[in-house]
C-alpha cells in the first residue's frame, strides 16, 4: 500500500498547490516514486473535456509526473466556487466511493501519494438532504495524517491554531505545518513561527519564500 499525506490549509489561496508541487517535485527528484491526487477541483479551464489549466496541471508540470491532469482529479468544475456548490450547479453529487476507487488506482502506480484538498479543512463537499459532509470527513477516510499550509504573515497564528484544534477534535493527526510566503528577514514572520510551534506543539517542518523553487522538509511527512 502506498504511503500518503493529505495537504490542507488554513483557507483558500494560501499556497496549498504551490507547496504541494514543491513537495512532489522534491520527492521525485530524490528518487521516490511519488504521485499526486486532487479529489475535487474547481476553477479550471478545459478544452474538449480535458483540463488545460488548473491546480493539477501546475503540479503535474512542476513535479514532472508522467500522467495527465485528468488522471489525477476525480471531480472538476469550471466555476471557481466551493465544491458543494460547483457540483450542485453541474447536477452532480460528489461520491466518496468513486474518490476512493480513483485513489486505489493511483496506489497501483505510485509508492507515495500526496493528496491535496480543496480550500481549508472545513470546505463543504455535500450539503444536500440534511447531510453535512466536509473535507475533514474525506480526510478521515483517505488519510488521517495532514500537513497544514499557512501564510507566514499577519493573522496566521489565529488561523493555524483554529485549524490544528479543529483537526485534533476530529481525530486527524497534524504531522507538521508549512509557512508559505515566509520572509526570513521579518521579525514578525520569525515570531509567528516560534509562537505557532509553542502554542500548538506542532513543528513547522518547512518555510517557503515567495517564488521559491525548492523545499527542504525537516521531517518525513509520509506515513503508512
Amino acid at each position: 500500500m502506498s504511503k500518503k499525506i493529505f495537504i490542507t490549509a488554513t483557507g483558500t489561496d494560501v499556497g496549498k498547490t504551490y507547496v504541494s508541487a514543491l513537495i512532489v517535485k522534491k520527492m521525485r527528484e530524490t528518487g521516490f516514486n511519488c504521485g499526486y491526487f486532487k479529489p475535487v477541483l474547481s476553477g479550471v479551464e478545459e478544452a474538449d473535456g480535458k483540463l488545460t489549466e488548473s491546480d493539477c496541471n501546475y503540479v503535474i508540470k512542476t513535479a514532472n509526473i508522467p500522467l495527465s491532469a485528468d488522471d489525477c482529479v476525480t471531480y472538476w468544475w469550471k466555476e471557481a466556487v466551493s465544491p458543494h456548490l460547483a457540483s450542485k450547479r453541474a447536477g452532480e453529487t460528489i461520491n466518496t466511493e468513486e474518490i476512493i476507487s480513483h485513489l486505489k488506482m493511483l496506489e497501483k502506480r505510485f509508492n507515495y501519494i500526496l493528496i491535496e484538498g480543496a480550500g481549508g479543512i472545513t470546505c463543504p463537499l455535500r450539503l444536500e438532504n440534511g447531510e453535512k459532509y466536509l473535507l475533514k470527513d474525506l480526510i478521515r477516510t483517505l488519510c488521517p495524517n495532514i500537513v497544514i499550509v499557512a501564510d507566514g504573515g499577519l493573522g496566521t497564528i489565529n488561523s493555524v491554531l483554529l485549524t490544528v484544534e479543529y483537526a485534533r477534535n476530529n481525530n486527524i493527526n497534524v504531522k507538521g505545518i508549512i509557512l508559505n510566503n515566509f520572509n526570513p528577514d521579518s521579525f514578525m514572520h520569525q515570531d509567528n513561527l516560534k509562537q505557532i510551534e509553542y502554542l500548538t506543539g506542532v513543528k513547522v517542518i518547512a518555510t517557503v519564500e515567495t517564488n521559491q523553487k525548492d523545499i527542504k522538509l525537516l521531517d518525513n511527512i509520509f506515513g503508512e
